[in-house]
C-alpha cells in the first residue's frame, strides 16, 4: 500500500511528465478575461497558490470562491466569461451542484479540472482539463495538491498566449523557469529531511502549530493549515502575514510553533521582524525560505525562482513534515477514520 511519503517523492516525476505534454491550444479560453474558479479544501488553497501566477502572466482578473457558501448565498458577477471547477476526486457535492446552478441562468464557458476524467464533474463542464497525475489512493492529498497548482498555473500560461499578450519567447521563458523549479522539488525533499533530523525532538513535543505567509503563499499557510489538521491532527492555522498581526498574535504563548514562510520579496523584512519579535514568547520559530540562510530552525531550499512560482517548491516541506509528524507521534495515516462521514454529510458523490 502507498504512503503519503510515497506520493510526496514522486512528485517531481509527476510535475516533470505533465509540463513536457503541455499544449499550449490544449483548450480554447481566447478573449478570457475574468474567471470564476470553484474549489473547496486543498483545492481551493492550490488556487489560492495559482492565483498570483495566473493573474501575472495572463490579462485576466480571478475569483475564487468555495462552492457550498457560493451556491447559496453568492451572486455570480455579470463580467464572468469562465468558470473553473477544480475537483480532484471529480466527486465534491458542492461544486458540482455549484457549477450546474451558474449555467443555468446564462451561458459561461465551463472547465473542470480533475485526475478522474469519468467522475461525476466531467458530466456537467463543456470542458475536462485532467491533472494527468493518476489517481492518488491516499486521503490526505500531496503529488494531487502540486498536480494541480501546476495545471491551473499551466491554463494561465494557455489564457495569456492564446490572448497575445505573451509571445513564444515570453511563452518558453515561462516554462523554463517552471522547469527549473520542478527539477529541484527532489532537492527540496532532501533539504527537508535533513531539517526534520535536526529538529525532530521539538517538532513532535508541538502541540499548536501556526504558518504565516504572504502573496501566493498565503495558499502555502493554507494547505499547511488542511495538511496538518488532517494527519498531525492537533490544532492547526495559517495565517496572512498581516492578518496574523491584527488580533491573533495575542494567543502566542510557549506552546505555540510558529513557521514563517519566506521569498526574496519586500514584505520579507516585515516577517523577519515579526519572527524576531514572537521568538521570545513562543516554544520555536521556525523559517522556511527560497534563499540561502544559515541560521539555526531555518530551513534554506537556496533556490533562485520568481515568487509567483515558489508555492510549487514552498509547500512541499510542509506535506514532508505533516506525515513525519504524525508517523512520529503514533498516528497510522492509513488507518481511516469518521469511515461513514462522507456517507452521512453527503459531501462527495
Amino acid at each position: 500500500m502507498e504512503t503519503m511519503l510515497d506520493y510526496i517523492n514522486q512528485e517531481q516525476e509527476t510535475l516533470e511528465s505533465i509540463i513536457e505534454s503541455f499544449d499550449v491550444a490544449q483548450t480554447d479560453v481566447k478573449h478570457v478575461k475574468h474567471c470564476l474558479i470553484l474549489a473547496t479544501g486543498s483545492s481551493y488553497n492550490a488556487c489560492l497558490s495559482a492565483k498570483n501566477y495566473i493573474e501575472e502572466t495572463a490579462p485576466v482578473y480571478v475569483q475564487i470562491e468555495e462552492p457550498f457558501n457560493f451556491l447559496h448565498y453568492g451572486k455570480i458577477d455579470p463580467n464572468i466569461d469562465l468558470i473553473i471547477a477544480v475537483s480532484q476526486s471529480g466527486k465534491s457535492t458542492s461544486t458540482i451542484q455549484a457549477v450546474e446552478k451558474l449555467t443555468q441562468t446564462r451561458s459561461i464557458k465551463t472547465i473542470a479540472l480533475t485526475s478522474d476524467a469519468k467522475s461525476p464533474i466531467t458530466k456537467v463542464v463543456d470542458e475536462v482539463v485532467e491533472l494527468n497525475m493518476g489517481i492518488e489512493m491516499v486521503g490526505f492529498v500531496t503529488k494531487g495538491y502540486s498536480a494541480t497548482v501546476l495545471n491551473l498555473m499551466l491554463l494561465g500560461l494557455r489564457i495569456a498566449y492564446q490572448n497575445e499578450s505573451v509571445d513564444q519567447v515570453k511563452l518558453k521563458s515561462e516554462l523554463s523557469e517552471l522547469k527549473n523549479a520542478i527539477r529541484q522539488i527532489n532537492l527540496v525533499i532532501e533539504k527537508t529531511n535533513e531539517f526534520w533530523l535536526k529538529n525532530q525532538a521539538d517538532l513532535l513535543a508541538g502541540s499548536r502549530f501556526i504558518t504565516i505567509g504572504y502573496g501566493p503563499n498565503l495558499g502555502t499557510a493554507k494547505e499547511f493549515e488542511t495538511k496538518f489538521t488532517e494527519t498531525v491532527r492537533l490544532p492547526s492555522q495559517g495565517f496572512e502575514l498581516e492578518a496574523y498581526m491584527h488580533g491573533p498574535y495575542l494567543e502566542a504563548n510557549g506552546n505555540h510553533s510558529l513557521f514563517f514562510i519566506e521569498n526574496d520579496n519586500r514584505l520579507h523584512e516585515r516577517s523577519h521582524i515579526l519572527k524576531t519579535y514572537l521568538s521570545e514568547y513562543v516554544a520555536a520559530c521556525y523559517t522556511i525560505t527560497t534563499s540561502a540562510i544559515s541560521e539555526p530552525k531555518t530551513l534554506s531550499l537556496s533556490i533562485e525562482t520568481p515568487e509567483k512560482i515558489s508555492p510549487l517548491l514552498l509547500v512541499i516541506p510542509f506535506q514532508y513534515l505533516a506525515y513525519q509528524i504524525a508517523t512520529g507521534k503514533g498516528i497510522d495515516l492509513n488507518k481511516r477514520i469518521f469511515d461513514d462521514f462522507d456517507q452521512v454529510l453527503k459531501s462527495k458523490i
